[in-house]
């Protein structure tokens, strides 16, 4: 019998470390670092860190497929640190002493990449060297999304804050292979550009989704004709970033707050009218960069597909300027489509484009993380404080919870892959109860109050309460990847999950990706004639649970009334 050919995708270099799995050219897993270590991100990003390595997520991934690191075929990741060295140095005037974009930075960088082989080697027992393929950051995001979306071809784009040298990939994939029709370089950023906003408006570099979701409490026009004397957007679907007022690299704000006429803040309890403007601005002119590069890309390809990866295309409001504008009949956006999915994307492109395999996978669902059984449940629930009981129907038990105005955990399954919870390690809640959100952001989430909740919808009663464009259709809707208008008449029997401007970032929920929670739905619906749960992720202020212990601690540790963890309902009554 042929030996199977195992592929392993790593990212680490920035943040958002990850790994992923091939047997064959199917996935078998695909999980972040932050999943074990429980530390956001799995790092910092630093200039002097892009060798820590996902070594939990590596053993995870060789666990599934119950081999050795040594019994990999082909080892891919997701930089090319020679291209990093090469352009970054000498680009900018504003610097920090040692860091990002210095001679002595880059170097360091470079130096610590460098030894990367040798740790993986180290990891493995023998020489791995021969195993490995350094792959250009850019071409492994296009990857991610094109070589597993359902497209036999398709345009493609990526957009981030920065890969080597470059923020944005445009092209084209056909069949096995993906071509480059031009990139966009540093300093001409959007990802950076989101970032460094995000510290002027009282956020940090991380909180991009904060500032999406402020965004609809403010007056795109008030600071929109700011922005375009900032973003340009230049012929052939190219666009530039004023560096000399967003100094990416360096912590001054002093042209922002001249041309804004604002002052920093440096606390979100500092927000006022101000930075919700600027936060409506800078969505306004996100979309704008997207459609204006969406626009030539449909001019050069003429395909029907769009498949977008890179931090931006997380940015589930743009996604849906893009769906209704009608410009590809079909968008697929990789759930992680971070620098995590770089690990993925990685993968991919050595399996179809280098090795020259037939495309054979499609990711129509998240759920690649570690799984628990039973009885590793029981144990983990034996060894706590709860109290529980074996549920004959847990679905059924548990939305009967959920509709007294329980809120309940709910961990079932493989974990998600990706930012997103998708129904398997999810805080749940009733979205009927219009102080639901508060209670929520109060008591357990701890976060501002602003921000909104997602509704996670039965996929065949969507469209009876979301306005979902006709001309544009997405598997991606079941990643929680597209905000889409709550119909009118609906919001009012919603309102915890309706945004301030009536939307909601929606996840259709589909029976066959995800059975038992679909059948969750379907209990509350029977119970309540509505076919939505409000989901959040399961957490408080740290990554995503992943174990059923993680799972209990945040269950004790907090104000949430249940957790049903595989058949099981825990309570916090006395035992």
């Amino acid at each position: 019998m042929k030996k199977p050919a195992y592929v392993l995708g790593l990212n680490f270099v920035y943040h958002e470390v990850s790994a992923c799995l091939l047997k064959d050219g199917k996935l078998l897993a695909a999980v972040e670092e932050e999943r074990f270590s429980r530390i956001k991100r799995g790092k910092k990003c630093l200039i002097d860190n892009p060798d820590v390595l996902p070594v939990q997520s590596i053993e995870y991934c060789l666990s599934i497929a119950g081999i050795s690191l040594r019994e990999v075929d082909y080892i891919g990741l997701s930089f090319m640190p020679e291209d990093r060295l090469r352009q970054n140095i000498g680009v900018d005037e504003y610097l920090t002493k040692g860091d990002w974009g210095t001679a002595t930075g880059e170097k360091l960088f470079y130096k610590k990449l460098q030894k990367v082989p040798g740790m993986i080697s180290k990891l493995a027992g023998r020489d791995m060297m021969k195993k490995i393929t350094w792959v250009p950051h850019h071409i492994c995001h296009a990857s991610s999304a094109y070589f597993v979306s359902p497209f036999k071809e398709s345009a493609v784009l990526t957009i981030d804050g920065i890969g080597e040298f470059s923020s944005a990939w445009i092209g084209y994939g056909k069949n096995n292979a993906i071509t480059n029709l031009y990139e966009i370089s540093y300093p001409n950023s959007i990802g950076f550009l989101w970032e460094k906003m995000s510290k002027y408006i009282g956020f940090t570099e991380y909180d991009s989704s904060k500032v999406m979701g402020l965004a609809a409490y403010g007056n795109s026009k008030r600071f929109y004709t700011t922005f375009q004397k900032i973003v340009t957007l230049t012929p052939e679907g190219t666009f530039t970033v004023d560096t000399d007022v967003m100094r990416f690299r360096v912590e001054d704000y002093s042209r922002l707050e001249k041309i804004f006429g604002v002052k920093r803040i440096h606390s979100p309890k500092d927000i006022r009218k101000e930075q919700k403007d600027i936060a409506a601005a800078l969505q306004k002119i996100t979309d704008d960069v997207v459609i204006h590069v969406a626009k030539y890309l449909k001019k050069k390809t003429g395909s029907d597909n769009i498949c977008l990866a890179g931090g931006v295309a997380l940015n589930c409001v743009c996604n849906n300027v893009l769906m209704k504008s009608g410009l590809f009949k079909n968008i697929y956006v990789q759930p992680a489509a971070n620098d995590a999915g770089t690990a993925l994307g990685v993968a991919y492109y050595l399996w179809n484009q280098v090795l020259g395999h037939k495309r054979s996978f499609v990711m129509d669902h998240v759920y690649w993380g570690p799984g628990y059984s039973d009885a590793s449940i029981r144990s983990a629930l034996d060894k706590s404080k709860a109290s529980y009981h074996k549920s004959a129907n847990i679905a059924k038990e548990l939305a009967g919870k959920i509709a007294e105005g329980n809120i309940a955990g709910w961990f079932q399954g493989r974990s998600e892959w990706g930012p997103r919870a998708l129904g398997n390690r999810s805080l749940l809640a009733d979205p009927r109860r219009k102080n639901m959100k508060r209670i929520l952001n109060e008591r357990i989430k701890k976060r501002e109050g602003f921000r909104p909740f997602a509704p996670s919808v039965l996929k065949e009663d969507a469209a009876g309460w979301f306005v979902i464009p006709k001309k544009s259709q997405s598997i991606s809707t079941e990643f929680m990847e597209i905000n889409f208008d709550i119909q009118k008449s609906k919001q009012k029997r919603i309102p915890a999950v309706t945004h301030i401007d009536g939307t909601g970032r929606v996840q259709l929920v589909n029976k066959k990706t995800n059975p038992l929670y679909h059948k969750l739905i379907s209990e509350f619906r029977r119970l309540t004639g509505v076919p939505i749960l409000l989901n959040t992720s399961f957490n408080d202020n740290e990554p995503i649970v992943c174990s059923p212990e993680d799972a209990l601690k945040t269950f004790l540790r907090t104000k949430m009334d249940y957790l049903a963890i595989g058949p099981y309902l825990v309570s916090k009554k006395a035992k």
